[in-house]
């Protein structure tokens, strides 16, 4: 089975150091200059010279993929750039008609990304059913994952919701980013383990205990 990885991001290292354009992913929302209707525009990633982008406005969304040149993005008629990571200006052009200016600012990750980040893992000693659960990356509604139940470790990418990232047919779910607990389903079974996250893996006492 195919291992779906559209969240990754591939930058050079040498565009990174030239154009900072990890500065340009995430979650940008502002007004037009002139009327000041909402508009938003998301980086999901980008590889090379190709950026995956969600471009919001008059209410709704259109998703594709943009070029990426330097420290601009190019989706259709739009041109956005940012030089501080924290303010985005956004250009429409629309023919010989005109342009049309936006300003936006980066919105703050989700809560629940920190949370959700990170090894889990624990034992029921109710059904005697262990689980570990890797969450290794989160770009907005994806995260990239490593699950272990019953023996059999499984990667790809999940869907996340608030604290629950839902993958297959399992979840985690957490409250307070130290514990929470592990559902999958086996057949038309369901079992519960509660993990707790372990301490990061650069800690030279930790171990890593898969189930």
């Amino acid at each position: 089975m195919a291992i779906v990885t559209s969240s990754t991001n591939q930058i050079s290292p040498a565009n990174e150091r030239l154009y900072h354009q990890s500065a340009l992913v995430g979650d940008w929302k502002g007004n037009w200059v002139g009327n000041n209707q909402p508009v938003g525009f998301k980086v999901v990633n980008i590889r090379g010279a190709r950026a995956q982008v969600e471009y919001t406005h008059n209410g709704h969304t259109e998703r594709g993929f943009a070029e990426v040149k330097g420290t601009l993005i190019t989706f259709g008629g739009i041109t956005v750039g940012t030089k501080d990571g924290k303010n985005m200006v956004m250009l429409f052009s629309f023919g010989g008609a005109g342009k049309q200016t936006a300003n936006l600012e980066k919105q703050a990750p989700p809560a629940s990304d920190s949370r959700l980040m990170g090894s889990w893992g624990g034992y029921s000693s109710a059904n005697g059913k262990s689980a570990s659960f890797k969450v290794l990356s989160v770009n907005g509604k994806e995260a990239e994952v490593s699950v272990t139940t019953d023996g059999v470790t499984r990667k790809g990418t999940g869907y996340v919701y608030k604290n629950v990232i839902m993958f297959g047919q399992t979840q985690i779910a957490t409250d307070d980013g130290q514990n929470g607990k592990v559902i999958y389903q086996v057949g038309t079974k369901s079992f519960m383990v509660p993990v707790t996250k372990y301490p990061p893996a650069d800690s030279s006492s930790s171990v890593d205990r898969t189930a």
